[in-house]
């Protein structure tokens, strides 16, 4: 019964976030993720109480047919939605809180060979209410806090605390305010241009740029007079 009603709140999560959604039964029947997760829950069931091989094999399987790898050993919380789906890999040691929300080609990967077997972690900590964009790559044992944003195609190597967004290559943080109501945004990807740090960088060497030519011109235009007057003092 317990594992009906986690189902039951997998599928209402992914009908609240996707407007394409039209039905449950579409949900279960059509959405990659989903299928995947369901998959998931199996194989780490299987992970946790010793049967290794069969749920790797389980994991493979998955894999296959939904395009997205899930190791048996990652922890996933409820209400978790991959949306599309296509190219996610998400590690052994990774861990996802509740209510977050990752599209495709997303990975949370390693960066170090060290053995789980030793306690070690190896990748990354998901929390709560976590929006993950397409192509966004989350590498190490780092932690990204509630609410935190991930950029599409940003490449994330240090913690992200609560209610940030990050952008870029690599992470930065925006000056964008996370709204107290903390609405979902697709792709977790700040719509205010203006609040990407490379874009607002950029604006900058761009007035720079344009108040040193104003200035080069203002000498020059000094320069001229007082070649000129210079001029007229000598024909005198």
């Amino acid at each position: 019964m317990q594992i009906f009603k986690r189902i039951v709140n997998d599928v209402d999560s992914v009908f609240a976030r996707d407007p394409a959604a039209h039905s449950r039964a579409e949900i279960l029947l059509c959405y990659p993720g989903v299928h995947a997760l369901l998959f998931h829950r199996f194989s780490h069931w299987l992970w946790r109480h010793g049967w290794r091989l069969t749920a790797r094999f389980s994991s493979s399987v998955s894999r296959f047919l939904t395009g997205i790898d899930i190791h048996p050993g990652a922890k996933i919380g409820d209400r978790f939605f991959i949306d599309h789906g296509m190219g996610v890999v998400i590690g052994e040691t990774a861990t996802i809180g509740n209510d977050v929300t990752m599209y495709h080609d997303v990975t949370l990967g390693g960066v170090s060979p060290g053995a789980s077997a030793k306690g070690s972690l190896r990748h990354p900590q998901i929390g709560n209410n976590v929006i993950i964009g397409a192509g966004a790559h989350l590498l190490g044992p780092i932690s990204v806090g509630d609410f935190a944003r991930i950029g599409s195609n940003a490449v994330v190597v240090k913690d992200v605390p609560k209610d940030t967004t990050m952008v870029g290559i690599p992470a930065r943080p925006v000056k964008e305010k996370i709204p107290a109501d903390h609405h979902f945004e697709a792709y977790g990807t700040p719509q205010d241009e203006e609040a990407d740090p490379v874009i607002a960088m950029l604006d900058k060497l761009r007035n720079d740029i344009a108040n040193l030519k104003m200035r080069v011109n203002e000498l020059e235009a000094e320069n001229a007079e007082l070649a000129g007057s210079a001029e007229n003092w000598e024909a005198k």
